[in-house]
């Protein structure tokens, strides 16, 4: 039976591990006294992602594709051996068919999709399927692909993707009713971003059928648990860096180019953000080595706990599946990520004073769609370097705020 740390009672040697991980990272150990908790906008950056930098700028910076001598043959190589790394992070049954395009992030990859990709899938009549209480970059995509449509004669209709209303997943078995054989596409996400549930993307498959393309926004899970194209059997990935413990600025989507016509985005490709993709391979070396699984076990605990706590204190307001607040039940918890409402102190209020005590939150409205939340709220959003202390002074903190 596995040792527990009596203080916290998490397993001794997960502990262990997780501590020489938080070590790794200088914006975090060099500020002892806050507590980062707003990982779901941006994650902070291992000593190894910095040092990957710091050596590609200083011994082989070029551009890439765009010469002959070693500094740019080195950079066009690691562009490509970058590639080939996130298709072995995703495992990719076929890599040799799919590719991996670089973008700017989650938003600009969507994007790209929806209007370089998509229009040439449908034609008058189609359906597509797009979710409309997740964030906003996996909505106005296809709303505005719907609109370019529009003014070439092409009318398609967009439909909303059901959700379970007692968990805030998605609803396999509505779907399966929503669909039908003029529907051209489906948009999902992995992990919501406000209520971190992990969205049942495994049973849209089998929902939809085998020929119907999946576009799935990977933001919140890329870097928080293992992601498997092979098990979700969908056809895009898209996921930014700086979620992912790499550099702002960096991102990719990954197609598998099976369904639907090839992928490419349109335009010039111009100068690739090669710091960005040095930042991402590093990041997803750094990933690999930390454990993934191992990564998600300690998140999910981590707000499974905070959940917990809050469900004691009246003055709050826990936003999505209310069966998996408590930290005892049997069903999935929360993907590092908990957001809630005080009942009587407004979010930005409560933003201010939970930094006074130390603690960096997210407080708005987190660019929900149109179908989401859209009173402000306060979002933690956990990572790795976290702790179960952390935790605890911050419930410490909100119970004092009654």
């Amino acid at each position: 039976m596995t040792a527990l740390d009596h203080a916290t009672g998490f397993p001794e040697d997960l502990r262990g591990w997780q501590r020489s991980l938080r070590a790794q990272f200088p914006i975090i150990t060099g500020s002892p006294e806050l507590a980062y908790l707003d990982s779901a906008a941006t994650a902070q950056k291992p000593q190894a992602v910095l040092d990957a930098v710091q050596t590609y700028l200083t011994t082989t910076n070029a551009n890439a594709g765009r010469g002959t001598y070693p500094w740019a043959n080195a950079t066009t190589a690691l562009v490509e051996r970058t590639r080939d790394r996130i298709k072995d992070f995703f495992g990719d049954p076929d890599p040799g068919h799919s590719s991996v395009h670089f973008t700017s992030g989650t938003t600009a990859g969507l994007r790209a999709l929806a209007l370089d990709w998509l229009p040439a899938v449908l034609s008058d009549g189609d359906e597509i399927v797009v979710p409309f209480a997740d964030h906003q970059a996996n909505l106005s995509p296809w709303l505005e692909a719907q609109q370019l449509l529009a003014r070439q004669g092409v009318r398609i209709q967009v439909r909303e993707m059901p959700y379970q209303a007692s968990s805030g997943d998605y609803d396999p078995a509505a779907l399966a009713e929503l669909t039908g054989p003029r529907t051209a596409f489906v948009a999902a996400t992995h992990v919501h971003h406000v209520y971190g549930g992990n969205m049942n993307v495994h049973r849209i498959r089998q929902a939809v059928g085998p020929d119907v393309p999946i576009c799935l926004d990977a933001a919140q899970s890329i870097g928080h648990l293992p992601v498997s194209v092979a098990d979700l059997d969908v056809d895009f990935v898209v996921f930014s860096g700086h979620k992912a413990l790499a550099l702002p600025g960096s991102g990719a989507v990954w197609a598998r180019q099976t369904r639907g016509p090839e992928f490419a985005p349109g335009g010039w490709a111009g100068t690739p953000d090669t710091t960005g993709i040095v930042s991402l391979a590093a990041a997803l070396d750094w990933l690999d080595a930390a454990g993934t699984s191992r990564i998600e076990q300690w998140t999910v605990a981590l707000a499974a706990r905070l959940s917990d706590g809050l469900r004691h204190l009246d003055a709050y307001e826990i936003l999505g599946c209310q069966r998996s607040v408590a930290a005892d039940v049997p069903v999935p918890h929360r993907c590092g990520i908990v957001t809630f409402r005080h009942r009587g102190i407004g979010a930005s209020d409560l933003g201010f004073i939970l930094f006074s005590h130390g603690f960096m939150v997210r407080t708005d409205g987190h660019c929900q769609g149109g179908a989401g939340e859209q009173t402000s709220s306060v979002r933690v959003s956990l990572h790795v370097y976290n702790t179960p202390e952390e935790i605890d002074r911050l419930l410490a903190v909100l119970a004092t705020l009654v």
